[in-house]
């Protein structure tokens, strides 16, 4: 990773300057996204299209993290995909994703990959359809090696169980285990009462156990969640500071408020993969019936390694008519944000739209940009509540949509 990466990484995630416990936190945190750290992201790209009613005539700008959703936008076939993530793991990823969807055989090689991600064929899949499409320093990354094995080995041992978020997932399932439970239980629920009934005898009380709690007081401890020390606060604030509190409430919200034969964050929640003979809920990306427009569109979309603002100031003015922020904002200071929306606003079609998620529930941008620049859009709060009915990934306090005037 080059030096400016890691600058820009350490930039977007350090809201503390003094030399201080939340300093250390800050490029603690920094360090993890120089790896993988989704696997699959953890956020809901049909309640995100829904709500953004995304067509054909829109031209995209969004943050790539895992791919799930860049990928899941090709259903709609969007005219354009600018997708800019800071991890160059990341990066990498979607790159692949998106060259595997235009040279591997069929759909049946594209689920194995990235479905099943377990398969021992895998390594020669990659190898022989979809490394020599790509340039030097991706196919020098792929066959590069961590520890002893080379990082497209993953796709041959459960792809789903690597980075940040799949080693948190698993150490949870530990921690889980150690205290009688098997998560992987929910998923033989036939009904979402069962579900709750599950949740209510096993889930429910490993919240009050003192290790859980202890753990989740601390920041540190939520990394592998993705959730920077500024967003940990965030949560906290919800209820009065028991962020405990507020992690049992999303849980309970994952595991309880929607079908597992149709929410594949609880498989991935409580299994780290989808079902293992293909047939469960998985992103829209990887089903059938959407191979053929991922395949179509995937030539449509640019991977950018760089600051989503940075891309923003070098694209025409009134160029763009979809923003999906995810939830970066929420690492930002007020400078930051007040120069994102500066370049979006410079960039925005009349009626584009800007779709965000945030830690706490609370809209994050009032007061916090310049009234000159949030005076140019409007807040949807009937899609935005319908939005964050919907996600079925459940983690987050709230789902927000803009629109531009005019």
């Amino acid at each position: 990773m080059s030096d400016t990466t890691n600058a820009t990484i350490g930039e977007a995630v350090h809201q503390n300057r003094s030399l201080s416990l939340d300093t250390l936190m800050d490029h603690a945190f920094a360090r993890l996204f120089r790896g993988l750290v989704y696997a699959q992201i953890w956020e809901d790209p049909v309640c995100d299209m829904r709500a953004l009613a995304l067509g054909p005539d829109d031209d995209v700008v969004c943050i790539a993290s895992g791919g799930c959703n860049v990928m899941s936008y090709l259903t709609a076939s969007p005219r354009s995909v600018t997708a800019v993530d800071l991890s160059p793991w990341h990066v990498e990823l979607n790159r692949l994703k998106l060259a595997a969807a235009r040279h591997l055989p069929d759909h049946a090689a594209f689920y194995s990959l990235f479905g099943h991600a377990d398969r021992t064929g895998n390594v020669a899949l990659i190898d022989r359809h979809i490394l020599p499409q790509l340039d030097p320093a991706a196919r020098a990354f792929w066959n590069g090696r961590e520890g002893m094995r080379s990082r497209k080995s993953r796709f041959a041992r459960g792809f789903h169980r690597f980075g940040v978020l799949g080693t948190f997932l698993g150490t949870l399932h530990l921690v889980a285990r150690l205290g009688g439970v098997d998560p992987g239980k929910l998923l033989e629920a036939r009904t979402p009462e069962e579900q709750c009934a599950f949740f209510d005898a096993e889930i429910a009380p490993l919240y009050r156990s003192p290790v859980i709690r202890f753990l989740a007081r601390r920041p540190a401890a939520l990394f592998g969640l993705g959730i920077p020390p500024a967003q940990h606060q965030k949560l906290a604030a919800d209820a009065d500071g028991d962020i405990v509190r507020v992690l049992e409430q999303r849980t309970r919200k994952l595991f309880c408020d929607f079908p597992v034969d149709r929410n594949y964050f609880a498989w991935q929640a409580a299994s780290r993969r989808y079902r293992a003979d293909g047939l469960g809920p998985v992103p829209p990306y990887l089903e059938a019936a959407h191979f053929d427009a991922v395949r179509a569109g995937a030539g449509r979309v640019t991977v950018l390694n760089r600051a989503v603002t940075d891309v923003l100031a070098d694209l025409p003015a009134g160029s763009r008519s979809v923003y999906v922020l995810l939830d970066a904002q929420d690492w930002m200071t007020d400078a930051q944000l007040s120069a994102l929306w500066q370049e979006i606003t410079r960039t925005a079609r009349p009626g584009a739209r800007v779709l965000f998620r945030t830690g706490g529930a609370a809209d994050i941008l009032p007061g916090r940009i310049p009234g000159a620049l949030l005076d140019q859009w409007i807040y949807d709060p009937v899609a935005s509540a319908r939005a964050f009915a919907e996600d079925r990934s459940a983690i987050y306090g709230g789902v927000h949509l803009y629109r531009r005037k005019g």
